[in-house]
C-alpha cells in the first residue's frame, strides 16, 4: 500500500517551495518591494503623497480579503484548462496564498502612516488633525503587533476582536483624518471615493448578517453534524462563517452541499472552546454573514486527477468535491474509529463515493505516516495533485514532504 519515500531534491528550485519562501511571503515581499522603490526614487515628505500611499496600500490590505474579490480570484485562476502545463497549474494553484498581499499591503501602509505621523507632528497643524493622526497611528500598531504569527497563535481570540474593532475604528478616524488633512495645507490627500470603496467592502458582509436555525446530529462527544437550509445552497469548495455572538467571535468550515439537495452540512470537530461548547449545547440557532467563499479545495478544478489526504474532520472540506464527482479523486482518510466517531451515516456516504478510499483507523492502527500513504495513492491512482486538510502541523509537512519530492501539493497556510 505505501511507496517507499525518494529523497527530498535538493535543487534551488526545491528549496523555494518551503518556508519561509512561501507563495504567500513572496507577495507580501513584492508589495513591500514596490513601496520601496518609491521610497527611494518618488516620494518627497509631502503629507499629501504621503497619505494617498497609506490608502493605496490600506486599500489593497482590504479588498483583497472582500468575499467577492476572493471567489473571484478563484475563479480566475481555475479558469485555466487542465491542458495547460503542469507547471502553470502548479502555481495557479497557489492563489489561496493571496493573504500575503493583504500583509505587505497592511505593513507598507502602517509605515507610510508612521512617516506621514512624523511629518505632520514636526510641520505642526491644528489639533484635531494630530490628535487624530497620533490615534490612527497607535490602533495600526496595536493590530500589527498582535498579528504577529506567535502572538496571533497564543492570542487568536484577541487577534480577531482587535482586528475586528480595531479595523472598524480605523475606518472612522481614516474618514475623519482625511477631511482634516484636506482642509488643512495639505492638499491632495486621496479621492475620497477610494476611502468610500474600502468602507463599503469592510460592511458588505455584516450586512448579510442573520440568524439562522439549524439543526445538529452529535455521533460522538467529539463531533457534530450541521445541517442548515434558509435557501442558500453554496457552491463545493466553500466556506461559511458562523458564530454565537456576532461581535466577538467568528468561526469559518467548509460547506457540504449534495447533489441535488437544498441547503448543506458542517462537520465540526471538538479542537478548542468553541468548537467544544457548540458540541456540549447543541443550539438550535446561530449566525451567519457574508456569502459562500472559495477555499483551497476549489483548486482541485485545475487538475485531472487528484489525492485528498484528511485527517479528523477535515473529511468535511473534501466530501463536497468527493460527491460532485467533478475532478477524479482518491481519498485517503486517517481518522480515530471512523463509525464510532462520524457515524454509520457519514461514512457509508463516503464510502458510496470512494469505494477504494484508503480510510486508516488510528484507534487500531495507530498514526500512519501521511506522505507515504499519499505518495502511495498519487502512484496508484496516476494523479497529477495533492490537497491536504488537516491541522497546521500535517498540513505543512505533507505539503512539504511533497512538493520537495516535485509532486504538486496545496493545504491551508492559516493567515488569517
Amino acid at each position: 500500500m505505501t511507496a517507499t519515500l525518494a529523497p527530498a531534491s535538493r535543487s534551488v528550485r526545491a528549496r523555494l517551495r518551503r518556508r519561509p519562501w512561501t507563495h504567500h511571503n513572496r507577495l507580501a515581499a513584492a508589495v513591500v518591494a514596490v513601496n520601496a522603490v518609491l521610497a527611494a526614487t518618488a516620494v518627497p515628505f509631502d503629507p499629501g503623497v504621503l497619505a494617498r500611499l497609506v490608502l493605496g496600500n490600506l486599500t489593497l490590505a482590504v479588498l483583497i480579503r472582500q468575499q467577492l474579490v476572493i471567489n473571484l480570484l478563484f475563479r480566475s485562476a481555475t479558469a485555466v484548462s487542465p491542458r495547460r502545463s503542469l507547471r502553470l497549474r502548479w502555481t495557479l494553484g497557489k492563489v489561496y496564498h493571496f493573504g500575503g498581499l493583504h500583509v505587505g499591503g497592511a505593513l507598507c501602509a502602517t509605515g507610510w502612516f508612521l512617516v506621514l505621523t512624523g511629518v505632520l507632528t514636526v510641520r505642526g497643524g491644528p489639533a484635531a488633525l494630530l490628535v487624530t493622526t497620533w490615534a490612527i497611528a497607535g490602533v495600526l500598531a496595536v493590530m500589527v503587533v498582535l498579528a504577529l504569527p506567535r502572538l496571533r497563535a497564543r492570542r487568536h481570540d484577541l487577534f480577531e476582536r482587535s482586528h475586528r474593532f480595531g479595523g472598524w475604528s480605523l475606518l472612522v478616524l481614516f474618514t475623519v483624518h482625511s477631511v482634516l488633512l484636506a482642509g488643512a495645507d495639505f492638499p491632495g490627500s486621496g479621492p475620497f471615493w477610494v476611502l468610500l470603496v474600502v468602507v463599503t467592502s469592510v460592511a458588505l458582509p455584516w450586512l448579510r448578517l442573520r440568524r439562522v436555525p439549524v439543526r445538529i446530529t452529535r455521533p460522538s462527544p467529539h463531533v457534530v453534524l450541521l445541517s442548515f437550509d434558509y435557501g442558500v445552497t453554496p457552491f463545493a469548495g466553500s466556506s461559511t462563517a458562523l458564530s454565537r455572538n456576532p461581535l466577538l467571535e467568528w468561526h469559518s468550515f467548509a460547506n457540504v452541499p449534495a447533489p441535488g439537495r437544498t441547503g448543506f452540512r458542517l462537520t465540526v470537530s471538538r479542537a478548542g472552546d468553541w468548537t467544544g461548547a457548540l458540541i456540549d449545547d447543541l443550539p438550535s440557532h446561530l449566525w451567519v454573514k457574508g456569502i459562500p467563499t472559495a477555499g483551497v479545495g476549489n483548486i482541485d478544478k485545475l487538475f485531472r486527477r487528484v489525492v485528498w489526504v484528511a485527517t479528523g474532520s477535515g473529511i468535511g472540506p473534501c466530501l463536497p468535491h468527493l460527491l460532485s464527482g467533478g475532478t477524479p479523486a482518491r481519498l485517503v482518510w486517517s481518522t480515530r474509529h471512523p463509525r464510532r466517531t462520524y457515524g454509520d451515516e457519514l461514512v457509508d456516504e463516503i464510502l458510496a463515493v470512494q469505494p477504494d478510499a484508503v480510510v486508516w483507523d488510528t484507534d487500531s492502527a495507530g498514526k500512519p505516516d501521511l506522505v507515504e500513504l499519499a505518495l502511495s495513492a498519487h502512484r496508484d491512482f496516476g494523479a497529477e495533485a495533492v490537497i491536504c486538510i488537516s491541522n497546521k502541523k500535517t498540513t505543512w509537512h505533507v505539503v512539504e514532504a511533497l512538493e520537495a519530492r516535485g509532486i504538486p501539493a496545496f493545504g491551508a497556510i492559516w493567515d488569517s
